[in-house]
């Protein structure tokens, strides 16, 4: 097996980082620190952050530094919008196309989820949930598509995280998994298309609670830094 470069293995670590929220959304990233935590030169940190803000997870200001992407309300909003309509899409088209092999993986996706949500392991839960999505935009068997819900959802990731922390959202997240591999088992493209709209939108109450979270983190984050 091919050993990672420094890049890649920076870049993995920092998407982590990110997405565990040890970097929140509007932090400042320090890349002279990041060179000290993993021993190396600046160049492979720069490379790995510029990756990062091609994904969308963080930007690069010349004489500002680099920071965590963070959305405005409407940004926010717009973008959780967007991957509402591209995930309805990879749905509708895994009904159709997905094959027995990965139907049973998404199947074993989610019944490792039901067991994380019942022990309410939610730090767990969030990683599985991104694999149960993955394995959907696989079975789309178009890559271009693959490819952009891959994308958005890396840029989601941090308040997909910082969502599933509103209570009973673990638990009525896999509920909303359970309409969708429903649909997509017996073939019903168009209630897969439903069910995973439903799922992703984020909207009136659940909106105002996502926000409420984002408040409740920065306050958090605020004090352990004091």
């Amino acid at each position: 097996m091919a050993r990672k470069s420094n890049t890649v293995r920076i870049r993995e670590a920092l998407e982590n980082a990110i997405v565990n929220g040890r970097f929140a959304p509007g932090m400042r990233i320090d890349p002279e620190a990041l060179a000290r935590e993993f021993e190396c030169s600046r160049t492979p940190i720069r490379d790995a952050l510029q990756q990062l803000e091609a994904s969308g997870l963080v930007r690069i200001h010349s004489k500002q530094g680099t920071f965590v992407t963070e959305w405005s309300v409407e940004e926010l909003a717009e973008r959780f919008e967007a991957m509402a309509e591209l995930e309805a899409t990879c749905a509708r088209l895994a009904a159709r196309r997905i094959t027995e092999e990965e139907l049973a993986d998404l199947e074993l996706r989610h019944e490792t989820c039901r067991h994380l949500a019942e022990e309410e392991r939610f730090d767990d839960y969030y990683s599985e949930n991104s694999a149960f999505h993955a394995c959907i935009y696989r079975a789309t068997h178009n890559a271009f598509i693959e490819q952009e819900a891959k994308r958005l959802h890396s840029m989601l990731q941090p308040y997909r995280r910082i969502q599933l922390q509103v209570r009973n959202r673990v638990k009525r997240s896999f509920h909303e998994h359970d309409a969708v591999v429903a649909a997509i088992r017996n073939g019903d493209d168009q209630a897969a298309d439903k069910a995973m709209r439903d799922h992703v939108l984020v909207q009136g109450d659940r909106f105002h609670d996502l926000l409420a979270a984002l408040r409740m983190d920065a306050l958090q984050r605020k004090e352990s830094a004091s």
